[in-house]
């Protein structure tokens, strides 16, 4: 399976990247993983957060390839325990789909029109959190999907 990670916005923080680094290394014995950063748009008051979700949403929907399953993270979407999307990602693959991409969008969120897109939107939580945060949670379940698939120890 090739797993893209598109993120709106850069990672600042030493210790994030460091982590996300961590997980990119334990993943890659069962996947390619690889992540593409969208910048993110200036937040200006002269222009509509509308107009910066549709610049943002252009440049995600650039980089999907067809043939593609796409899963939107959003605070609305699907929720499910560690087992459940292990078990999604399994089915995603036994289905011969071989090209996952997970989307996370900027703190103004994703553009309906990249929800709509999507095949899933899956949502971590009712809470909201950064999208440099999201990124590791996302590797570190990522990694844990795997550790399930493979009933290998980790995953409590």
């Amino acid at each position: 399976m090739n797993i893209n990670i598109i993120s709106v916005g850069k990672i600042r923080e030493k210790f994030i990247k460091q982590g996300v680094e961590e997980f990119l290394k334990r993943i890659s014995p069962y996947s390619s993983l690889k992540i593409t950063e969208i910048p993110a748009e200036d937040l200006r008051s002269d222009i509509s957060t509308e107009k910066i979700l549709e610049k943002e949403a252009e440049k995600i929907l650039c980089n999907i390839k067809e043939n593609t399953y796409v899963i939107a993270l959003d605070r609305m979407g699907q929720k499910l325990s560690s087992e459940k999307f292990a078990k999604k990602l399994g089915e995603i693959s036994s289905q011969g789909i071989s090209r996952v991409v997970f989307i996370i969008g900027s703190s103004e969120g994703l553009a309906c029109r990249v929800k709509k897109s999507a095949d899933m939107l899956l949502s971590f939580s009712d809470m909201t959190f950064p999208h440099q945060i999201m990124r590791l949670v996302l590797v570190e379940q990522i990694y844990r999907a795997f550790k399930i698939l493979k009933n290998e120890p980790y995953h409590k």
